[in-house]
């Protein structure tokens, strides 16, 4: 990819914006940021991950590596031992969306009481209330 000005990347193009959804998709599922957010200390073993990321299954597990590795966001090490045993890590470019969403992660984090409160409030506010059209 050729540089722009100063070393930045050069001006976007339209059709950059709709595909920027593709990426979106990639990173934004149920269980990448997670999935990411656990690499952050380096290499770990599929197992690892597994007790790490509360409630995802062992096949979201693997359809989500195999995603993140295709993406170039980790990398997938099978190591020559007895038992033979793989690990995942994070690639360069996986390291800069763990630090750009670690925000976002620890936003989560933080405000997760108010959340559901939130949730709480709304849904008593609206289960007795009759179903309404959309404010248009």
């Amino acid at each position: 990819m050729d540089a722009g000005l100063g070393g930045l990347p050069p001006a976007a193009s339209p059709g950059d914006a709709c595909r920027t959804r593709v990426v979106l998709d990639i990173v934004g599922d149920k269980w990448s940021l997670l999935i990411v957010r656990n690499l952050r200390h380096g290499p770990r073993r599929f197992t690892e991950l597994k007790r790490a990321v509360e409630g995802i299954s062992q096949r979201m597990l693997t359809v989500t590596l195999r995603s993140l590795e295709r993406n170039g966001i980790v990398t997938r090490t099978v190591h020559d031992v007895m038992p033979p045993h793989v690990s995942y890590e994070l690639t360069e470019m996986g390291v800069t969306l763990r630090e750009a969403t670690a925000p976002l992660l620890e936003w989560s984090l933080a405000h997760l009481a108010r959340i559901d409160d939130a949730r709480a409030a709304y849904d008593a506010r609206t289960a007795s209330s009759p179903v309404s059209s959309p404010v248009s």
